[in-house]
């Protein structure tokens, strides 16, 4: 069976094609900035990416009829369970007035519909940034009227967490994990039998990232509030000018490792110290959310691939279980393994 899976980015859009579990062609299409810029909001780009798309496939010799499905990469839809979700008018409906406003992931529904329906075959998401399977007490807060809720970087979570339970030769069901995804956004889950019962979202808690701030002390945060910037300000600061880059000025990990440990650079070592520092005090309360009863952490996501960073959060870290390191991302399999798995006869969860 073949699968055309679709990852639209802020300035690019990833498409591969598989068939099975293979993947036979992968490619990332950027769109230069004056091309986007006439587009208001997201979904009005999206006759633009969808003609973009189709002439990539016929240029490399591929038709919409080739496919027996399509997948796309899931947006800022209403908290769902995981799984693979068939697209439907309801979500369509919500991706045109988005609840948690707009990101370019949300032109992965809408795209993997229209193309689908054109040729009479399922359009599918798998897994995504709203996922919700959080206990109701996770969601507690310190304050009536404000609940933690649940973002995170679920496609990639459940993928390699699922890559994890292979090499420990269980089911990913059965399975107590606590997954680290270290990229330019960082989430640390406890996922419980198949579930991701608490996480720490950068955007709102825990260690801070590349360019956000995580879990900031709450006087200093109001302080900063009536400084004198506007709301939009405050959340341009801490949404992409916070964590590594206000202190080091550069959001690139690798500058970040050469500086802290080659260069002996004395602020990039600590930063450098301090990243790994707040990832383990994550890990250790995601220990504690599943009773000290942890199979194994995985590292995933760019970060990852630093050795020195690895062993750092695993000084912390190694005696709550066993380290399992899955370096980068794995969506794009992911959304075809998650397609595959309903082309084979899993049921399709229902989006309402």
């Amino acid at each position: 069976m073949k699968i055309l899976v679709i990852n639209p980015g802020a300035t690019s859009t990833k498409i591969a094609i598989y068939e099975d579990e293979k993947q036979i062609f992968k490619t990332g299409i950027d769109h230069d900035a004056k091309d986007l810029a006439p587009f208001e909001h997201v979904v009005d780009q999206f006759q633009y990416r969808k003609d973009v798309i189709l002439k990539t496939l016929s240029d490399n010799g591929y038709a919409l009829s080739d496919f027996q499905a399509i997948c796309g990469r899931g947006g800022l839809l209403k908290h769902i369970p995981s799984g693979t979700y068939q697209v439907n008018d309801a979500m369509i409906r919500d991706i045109e007035n988005p609840p948690y406003g707009e990101h370019a992931s949300n032109l992965g529904a809408l795209l993997s519909k229209d193309m689908a329906d054109s040729v009479g075959i399922p359009a599918f998401i798998v897994d995504p940034v709203c996922v919700d399977e959080m206990t109701e007490v996770a969601r507690v807060t310190g304050y009536k009227g404000m609940q933690r809720e649940s973002f995170f970087h679920a496609l990639n979570h459940k993928g390699m967490a699922r890559r994890a339970a292979e090499q420990l030769g269980k089911p990913y069901e059965e399975l107590n994990l606590i997954v680290v995804h270290m990229g330019g956004g960082v989430s640390v889950a406890a996922h419980n039998h198949g579930r991701v019962i608490d996480v720490y979202n950068v955007k709102d808690e825990g260690s801070f990232s590349l360019d956000r701030g995580g879990s900031l002390p709450t006087n200093a945060l109001i302080n900063l509030c009536f400084s004198g910037i506007s709301k939009k300000e405050v959340k341009q600061l801490l949404g992409s000018k916070a964590g590594v880059f206000s202190y080091l000025a550069t959001k690139d990990f690798i500058e970040v490792e050469d500086r802290a440990l080659n260069k002996k650079e004395p602020e990039a070592k600590l930063i450098f110290d301090a990243l790994a520092y707040q990832h383990a005090k994550d890990i250790g309360a995601m220990a504690a959310v599943l009773h000290m009863d942890v199979d194994a952490i995985v590292l995933t996501g760019g970060m990852a691939h630093s050795k020195a960073f690895d062993a750092a959060i695993a000084s912390y870290v190694e005696k709550i279980a066993p380290i399992v390191i899955l370096p980068g991302e794995a969506e794009m399999d992911s959304l075809a393994l998650g397609a595959l798995r309903v082309l084979r006869g899993e049921k399709a969860s229902l989006y309402e």
